[in-house]
């Protein structure tokens, strides 16, 4: 099974949630040398922001995968960067501050749609290294 595919899968899974953070780290566990519970539990609290509104879950897996695999600075920063384009910016309270119901099915949408693409963006990355 594909990343992305994995990511659709854990997305689609009601119970246990996996937010964002999780929903990154889980189908790249083998990159991070970890099993799904233990990437599961590494991302517990990156979702909402790390619980306060702060940098995209997402990103911030994403940006764990790259450390575990040897990415550098700068090509973690080049990641930062092109999410900050795509999105507009990297903070979670700002990406989701235009819905009015935190769970409505259009913020839910929004999300996962955020989660697919940082996911895509980060198999390309790591498909070269």
């Amino acid at each position: 099974m594909s990343h992305i595919e994995r990511v659709k899968e854990v997305r689609a899974i009601v119970e246990p949630h996996y937010n964002c953070g999780q929903s990154i780290l889980v189908p790249f566990c083998k990159e991070l040398g970890m099993t799904e519970e233990q990437a599961y539990a590494l991302g517990a609290h990156l979702g909402k922001g790390m619980r306060h509104g702060g940098t995209c879950g997402a990103l911030s897996g994403a940006l764990l995968v790259l450390g575990a695999m040897g990415f550098s600075e700068e090509e973690a920063a080049a990641f930062i960067q092109q999410f900050q384009k795509r999105r507009g910016d990297t903070a979670c309270g700002v990406l989701i501050s235009g819905f009015s119901d935190p769970d409505s099915q259009d913020r839910k949408d929004f999300c996962n749609d955020l989660v697919l693409e940082t996911a895509a963006a980060l198999d390309q990355l790591t498909a070269q290294k």
